[in-house]
């Protein structure tokens, strides 16, 4: 009778696997084998992707759920090496005794497995050999990758946002994964300026892109948005002390400014807070930002059901308020409030005006930013300065808490300088021209109520923080009390009012008596710093 056999394979490099090579001539040397014995093949078991220190194995358990089913025959287990048995000591004896419990032999066309004390000795220092080779290989890959960290290149799985692509002198490295990237950028940016004043607010926003990868049941994690914010590499730098690779910069194209990271920090250190409630939605903007008159507390809002469907109220919830339950209609608050922004649309004559002080602040920046540039040089030198003392001191010190200290100052000088540095790169090259810069600006100061009734949800929130200094108290007979609006619009307002008198003749000083006149400090006999001016 014909002796029947079993194949196993195994593959730990995905590219192995992706190209099919490493499983395809294992499989043929162990058929190959089996041809020269005289053994009848049932079956072939390919491990995909799996590493050789690891025990639990879906095709390895497979072929032994195979072997315990078919006891009743004798079967031999080939394999193309030891090393795709297992690739660690312990490893190995618990497979070698775990295929011997089933009652098949091991054979391979590389190794002769014997059951006396030599042949175990001969396999077992093969079995040592093979787990050397794989954690000489894990220690060159680190190296390498390290070596890589250094020179700037990301080396781990792509962010979000990236993604691998070959470039001639660089390999592999990262670059901008569109759409994503452009939503993340909008996304950190909002962050740092206070569009999105938390992770809430940020994850709704994500969520509203399609293109936004999610988890299973529709949502972005808050410590997902986390992760990224924290990150450098969108910044364009690497910092991964685990890996002692200190912060530096990267060759992969920066998806935010250094300057944009650092406020992204310095707002999560800080735990900004602003209100973002999951009951908001588009049927109720104005929930939790119009407040009862009465007592204070922000208005809740619901539908409530009448004979011919559903209709829509807000109402003060304070069981101590005298306006208690009492709800107003919701089509009489919001039209108010529409009346309320569209009552803050400046004249055309003032919004030219505006726009004209606008570029003129443009124009007087951009002439700036020269002076700026060589201000900031010098502020470059005396970091310079301040590092190689700490290092000096470093070498003079034997005290490791000293030197851990001076270590994270240079650390924080250091990020200082890419700060500065990046600055002073940016001095007198606009990122933006004044169109891109202020439009959404002068059109937003111009009309606040368009966007309102033309936006999406992300876009109401914003108007009531950006119009508004306070939340809006309401009552329920009176209307909208006086609204506490957000400096650009009390400075339009006061320019603005009709009260506009002409200086008069006399000028903005008390009159003097007649006869009397000024004379000018160049025209007196002499002069005083307590008294510049002379009445004769």
């Amino acid at each position: 009778m014909q002796q029947k056999a079993v194949i196993y394979c195994r593959v730990s490099d995905p590219k192995q696997v992706t190209d099919g090579h490493g499983l395809e001539s294992q499989e043929t040397r162990c058929r190959e084998f089996a041809e020269r014995k005289g053994y009848d093949v049932e079956q072939v078991f390919h491990e995909r992707g799996v590493t050789g220190a690891l025990l639990e194995r879906r095709s390895m358990q497979e072929m032994l759920r195979f072997l315990k089913q078919n006891k009743k025959d004798i079967y031999v287990v080939i394999i193309d090496d030891i090393s795709r048995l297992a690739r660690d000591i312990e490893t190995h004896i618990k497979l070698r005794t775990a295929i011997a419990n089933t009652k098949a032999k091991l054979e391979s066309p590389s190794i002769e497995f014997g059951e006396d004390s030599d042949s175990r000795l001969v396999e077992h220092l093969l079995a040592s050999v093979a787990a050397h080779q794989r954690e000489k290989n894990a220690e060159q890959v680190k190296s390498r990758m390290r070596s890589r960290l250094q020179n700037g290149y990301w080396v781990f799985h792509a962010p979000v946002g990236y993604k691998y692509a070959t470039k001639p002198g660089h390999g592999k490295m990262l670059v901008r994964n569109e759409p994503l990237a452009s939503i993340l950028q909008e996304a950190m940016e909002g962050f740092a300026s206070g569009r999105f004043e938390t992770l809430s607010e940020l994850k709704l926003f994500l969520e509203s892109h399609p293109e936004y990868p999610k988890n299973d049941k529709g949502e972005v994690h808050c410590q997902r948005i986390h992760e990224v914010l924290v990150r450098a590499t969108y910044a364009g730098y690497i910092d991964l002390p685990d890996w002692s690779v200190s912060f530096r910069a990267a060759q992969h194209e920066a998806i935010i400014s250094f300057e944009t990271w650092q406020q992204i920090q310095e707002r999560l250190k800080a735990n900004a807070k602003a209100p973002a409630r999951k009951d908001i939605n588009l049927d109720f903007p104005l929930r939790g930002f119009v407040t009862c008159a009465c007592c204070g507390d922000p208005m809740t809002s619901c539908w409530s059901k009448g004979r011919n469907g559903k209709y829509p109220y807000y109402y003060c919830q304070h069981k101590t308020c005298d306006l208690y339950g009492k709800t107003i209609r919701r089509e009489k608050l919001e039209a108010e409030f529409e009346a309320l922004l569209i009552s803050l649309q400046p004249s055309q004559d003032l919004f030219e005006m505006a726009t004209a002080m606008f570029k003129k602040l443009w124009d007087a920046t951009a002439s700036r930013q020269k002076e700026e540039s060589q201000v900031l040089k010098i502020q470059l030198q005396k970091l310079d300065h301040k590092i190689g003392q700490f290092l000096e001191r470093i070498v003079d010190t034997n005290s490791s808490t000293l030197i851990e200290t001076y270590e994270g100052q240079i650390r924080k000088l250091d990020k200082e300088k890419i700060s500065m540095k990046e600055k002073i790169k940016n001095c007198g090259r606009p990122i933006k021209t004044f169109d891109e810069t202020y439009r959404t600006a002068i059109n937003f100061l111009g009309n606040p109520h368009k966007i309102w009734a033309n936006g999406c949800l992300e876009d109401k929130r914003n108007v009531l923080k950006l119009v508004f200094a306070e939340k809006l108290p309401y009552h329920r007979n009176e209307g909208y009390r006086t609204a506490a609006t957000a400096l650009p619009f009390r400075v339009l307002m006061a320019l603005q009012t009709d009260h506009k008198e002409m200086v008069p003749a006399a000028g903005l000083e008390p009159a003097l008596p007649y006869g009397k006149r000024i004379l000018s400090p160049q025209r007196l006999p002499f002069r005083h710093a307590g008294n510049p001016r002379l009445v004769v």
